[in-house]
């Protein structure tokens, strides 16, 4: 799976993409935190990779998790991850979306640009209904973003995930295909 915008394209994670991904991690610390925990030693990364890949199969209709770097066309830096995880097939066909950009590429727009092709992924080659993102209500930056892709805010969740050690509460967004559709026109 590989996926082109203007700027930046997806890509699932490769091996030799650890010692570049956990350089990021480490520029970006004051980023992250207190928002988000990415891998940043290489077992954790390793483990990241398998846990990430399309569920040990090549059909992404039967993917559980898929994770995608974000990965500028200019130089093929590493700018961003996202993360689809839990999918669930059946009468829900629903997927969490989890993410955070890299510094020094934060506030350029890569991770708008980027969050278009995932949700792309999302709804026409897995084949969603419905895409969820559970932002941390002082996530200004996070909330704006899936705001901006059209996510509808659906509810409240107090200390929902535990993140940096703590159980933090997170607000409930979400997109659906219909209206992701209505915003970018019929599959062409």
């Amino acid at each position: 799976m590989r996926s082109r915008g203007l700027r930046v394209y997806l890509r699932p994670p490769r091996a030799t993409d650890a010692e570049p991904f956990i350089r990021a991690v480490a520029a970006s610390r004051s980023l992250h935190a207190p928002w988000v925990r990415p891998p940043g030693t290489p077992e954790r990364f390793a483990a990241f990779q398998r846990r990430s890949g399309l569920g040990g199969s090549r059909d992404p209709l039967a993917a559980t998790h898929a994770a995608l770097l974000l990965c500028r066309r200019a130089d093929d830096a590493i700018v961003g991850v996202f993360h689809l995880s839990e999918i669930v097939r059946g009468s829900f066909q629903n997927a969490y979306l989890g993410y955070y950009g890299f510094a020094p590429y934060e506030g350029q727009g890569y991770m708008s640009e980027g969050l278009e092709l995932a949700l792309r992924f999302a709804f026409r080659g897995l084949r969603l209904h419905r895409v969820e993102a559970n932002v941390q209500p002082t996530n200004r930056r996070s909330l704006a973003l899936v705001r901006r892709a059209g996510f509808v805010r659906e509810g409240y969740s107090r200390a929902y995930l535990k993140v940096g050690g703590r159980w933090r509460d997170h607000v409930r967004m979400a997109l659906t295909a219909e209206a992701w559709r209505r915003r970018h026109g019929p599959p062409g």
